[in-house]
């Protein structure tokens, strides 16, 4: 069991219009931006710290670079109001950004990390947050990630690398719940 405090930060990554790029391939977990919303919503009604994050790539091919449609923050978790965007160039939230200062000025004990791609800034995000000594929950059904060709050219599919994903910050890192587990607790 998961208790939530108004201690407990809702930490959303990256969940950006590019990632919805067909380019990238078939994607996992297509409820996950619904999940977030709910999440949003729950944080929102209880009062409780929500942080933004925002990819502002400097890759060429990237779709979330800032002068593309594809690094707009997605409508159905948008800012509202006074919400910080934390905005970053790296995969990490907290490299280069103020993040951990702003959490720890509102004296943040535990972070919710959910949000896009579940391998890539959500997981470094984690990790980080649990090094910094923050309490660390990620939201298994709250992220997601696309399908990936190895180095040796095998597929990988991306319910696979979501899955592998999860399973590497559990315990070590985080602790996995769902949605459902969160929504409504106090």
């Amino acid at each position: 069991m998961v208790t939530l405090t108004d201690k407990t930060a809702l930490i959303i990554v990256d969940v950006q219009a590019g990632l919805d790029e067909p380019r990238l391939g078939k994607r996992s977990n297509p409820d996950a931006e619904a999940n977030m919303a709910r999440l949003l919503a729950d944080w929102r009604a209880k009062q409780r710290p929500i942080f933004h994050v925002q990819h502002m790539s400097t890759e060429p091919n990237s779709p979330l670079r800032p002068e593309l449609p594809g690094n707009a923050i997605k409508q159905i978790v948008a800012p509202q109001g006074d919400e910080p965007v934390i905005q970053k160039s790296v995969s990490n939230g907290f490299i280069g950004t103020g993040l951990e200062q702003r959490l720890r000025a509102q004296g943040v004990e535990t972070v919710v990390v959910v949000g896009l791609t579940i391998e890539h800034c959500v997981s470094s995000t984690a990790r980080l947050a649990s090094d910094l000594g923050f309490k660390t929950i990620v939201v298994a059904d709250a992220t997601a990630c696309h399908d990936r060709t190895g180095y040796d050219g095998s597929y990988y599919p991306a319910e696979a690398i979501h899955a592998h994903a999860l399973v590497s910050l559990q315990d070590e890192f985080a602790a996995i719940v769902t949605t459902d587990e969160l929504v409504g607790e106090s």
